[in-house]
């Protein structure tokens, strides 16, 4: 069965520093975050990646990674724009930014037929997590009546912090099965010598280090582009007049339909480590990483040899 990672690369980072953050070289030999997690789909037994990317960085993002990847692993690009909304509504005056990731992932309608991992460009996730949702995605599944599966990796907390600020986490609450019950946004979570606590002010409140958190990181069958393409009218048709900021989100999406019983989500626990740049400061650190897995024979120096 044909499987496919959908990388979501059309954002900007602004904390940054206003860079395109996914094309930042990172590997010893200018690999950026992506070669890695495409290596190690591929290597899970994905065979097609598609990239969502923004037409103007289409020239650079080829150039980059692009042209590279092709010569390893079938590609297809798909383009978010502000524009590709439904018939019968328009964009607010004013609007600059697209809608956001149910909006990118939905631009994948018509280009994507099989099950497919949802990933973003500038997380590395480790290996571990690759596998397990590939497997996931291929197999068989008995579900609750009207219930369509999907899963997502659940990455321990104290793997996902940032030694150099706070960060927002989705915190999972699952149930004695490891199916998904619901995600609490959290934001301002940081590092403390006991594990992890929630910054508020000058205020800390522990938060439990151990606790499963989503990283964005999620296995969907083909048949939820039409769920989400139907989510994305009901998004649009809720919009006050005018709005210039809201964002139709895909795991603020999977949540309703958590809650209204029409997906059962899998939350395939990982002991990987995830990194990636949040802030500029957290490059050095990254590219420290990547040193420590090719020293320790996880990767080769050169990537594709």
């Amino acid at each position: 069965m044909k499987t496919t990672p959908i990388i979501m690369a059309a954002g900007i980072g602004s904390r940054f520093g206003g860079g395109i953050k996914q094309l930042e070289k990172m590997g010893p030999n200018g690999e950026i975050i992506m070669d890695y997690s495409i290596y190690d789909a591929v290597e899970a037994g994905f065979d097609k990646v598609v990239f969502i990317i923004r037409k103007d960085i289409e020239a650079d993002f080829k150039e980059i990674i692009g042209n590279r990847i092709g010569k390893q692993v079938e590609v297809d690009y798909v383009f978010q724009d502000i524009n590709d909304i439904p018939e019968g509504f328009t964009v607010p005056e004013g609007r600059t930014k697209p809608w956001g990731t149910g909006q990118a992932v939905l631009c994948c309608k018509g280009v994507v037929k099989e099950p497919f991992l949802v990933i973003n460009a500038d997380d590395y996730y480790g290996k571990e997590p690759f596998v397990k949702l590939h497997d996931y995605l291929i197999q068989e599944h008995t579900l609750e009546e009207g219930a369509s599966p999907i899963c997502m990796a659940g990455f321990v907390l104290g793997n996902t912090l940032s030694d150099n600020g706070g960060v927002t986490r989705g915190v999972c609450e699952t149930d004695a099965e490891g199916n998904l019950i619901g995600i609490h946004e959290t934001s301002n979570i940081v590092k403390t010598p006991e594990g992890a606590a929630v910054k508020k002010d000058e205020t800390l409140v522990p938060v439990d280090v151990n606790s499963l958190v989503s990283m964005n990181m999620w296995g969907l069958q083909p048949e939820f582009l039409d769920s989400l393409e139907r989510g994305f009218t009901e998004f649009l048709s809720k919009q006050q007049p005018g709005e210039l900021k809201g964002e139709y989100l895909l795991p603020i999406y999977i949540d309703e339909l958590l809650k209204r019983g029409e997906v059962q989500v899998k939350v395939l626990k990982t002991d990987a480590t995830w990194f990636g740049v949040t802030y500029q400061e957290d490059k050095e650190a990254v590219m420290e990483a990547f040193k420590r897995l090719i020293a320790e024979g996880v990767y080769s120096e050169k990537l594709y040899n």
